[in-house]
């Protein structure tokens, strides 16, 4: 970014005294159009003319831009310096196109040198990162984070339909969030709907499918269609408890475990025949278990436990 060649107070301290009635409105406009916004936005000032040739090849390229910006807290004023020339020369504006951006009343940097659109995202997204804008995404995060945190809560109950009622009207909101979109796809999951849950996972948009939210559910949904319910649960505990060297047998009733919700008893078991044969069926006790610590969490404080127990079994 280049260095700013006016004074940084000028923004916000233009003074009326003496003006003609023209000038006083001008004046007014800019406390009212930029410097009030700046106090919560970051206002892109741009100055040009209509005779200006550059202006008219900059111009569409810094709407663009400001437009794409404005949900990260970014507006753009344009100042035509022919109609406006005490705020120009207030801003010792000589040539347009000229680009200031001002925050808090006060010029924060020159964009005279971002000419194009890559240009112009770099120095917005350096501008960005080192001042306390809260933009409409940042608004719309902290407003559905306490919801997202509900309807997790509701899901780790138990009561899929209710978490799934209350991901619906998330997802209304904002239906491409990772954490909606991911948290949704798990409720549909344990409900059974599993093709309903992929079709919703595989049209989320690269950005969203990407995220941990989504691997997440991704991961239940692999782990749904793998570790399929038990009709007997209990006759194959027996079963196992019968054969405790068949591990195919207990590989059947991890899943059935999973599948029922008994976390800990699959954990349990998973990692004593990892102990047991680490090798068995190319490592697919450990590959289940792992799947699993997915589909809790990673950052889950059960994962971490488990996590220790497993680390004992492979390096101790």
């Amino acid at each position: 970014m280049g260095a700013l060649s006016v004074s940084p107070s000028r923004g916000a301290a233009l003074a009326t005294l003496g003006l003609s009635a023209a000038d006083k409105e001008a004046v007014e406009a800019f406390r009212r159009d930029i410097v009030e916004p700046s106090m919560t936005e970051l206002v892109i000032v741009y100055f040009t003319a209509e005779w200006c040739g550059p202006c008219k090849a900059l111009g569409p390229v810094i709407e663009k831009v400001a437009g794409e910006y404005a949900p990260k807290g970014v507006r753009l004023a344009k100042i035509d310096v022919d109609k406006s020339q005490f705020i120009a020369a207030q801003f010792q504006v000589r040539s347009v196109p000229t680009v200031y951006t001002m925050f808090q009343g006060q010029l924060v940097a020159d964009l005279g040198q971002a000419r194009t659109e890559s240009a112009l995202k770099a120095n917005l997204d350096q501008i960005l990162r080192q001042l306390p804008i809260a933009g409409a995404d940042q608004q719309a995060e902290a407003e559905l984070e306490p919801l997202i945190e509900m309807a997790e809560g509701v899901l780790g109950e138990g009561d899929s339909a209710r978490a799934l009622s209350i991901y619906d009207q998330l997802a209304e909101m904002a239906p491409e969030h990772a954490a909606v979109a991911g948290g949704r796809a798990r409720a549909l999951i344990a409900l059974g709907r599993l093709d309903e849950a992929e079709g919703a996972l595989a049209a989320l948009p690269d950005e969203a499918a990407k995220s941990p939210e989504v691997a997440r559910a991704n991961a239940a949904l692999a782990l749904a269609r793998e570790a399929a319910p038990v009709d007997d649960l209990a006759g194959l505990k027996a079963q196992v408890a019968a054969n405790p060297d068949d591990p195919a047998l207990a590989y059947e009733l991890a899943g059935g475990l999973m599948a029922a919700g008994e976390r800990d008893a699959a954990a349990d078991l998973l990692l004593r025949m990892i102990q047991a044969d680490r090798d068995w069926n190319e490592g697919a006790a450990r590959q289940r278990l792992l799947k699993l610590f997915e589909v809790v969490g990673l950052e889950d404080p059960w994962v971490s436990q488990q996590r220790r127990r497993l680390s004992a079994i492979l390096f101790g």
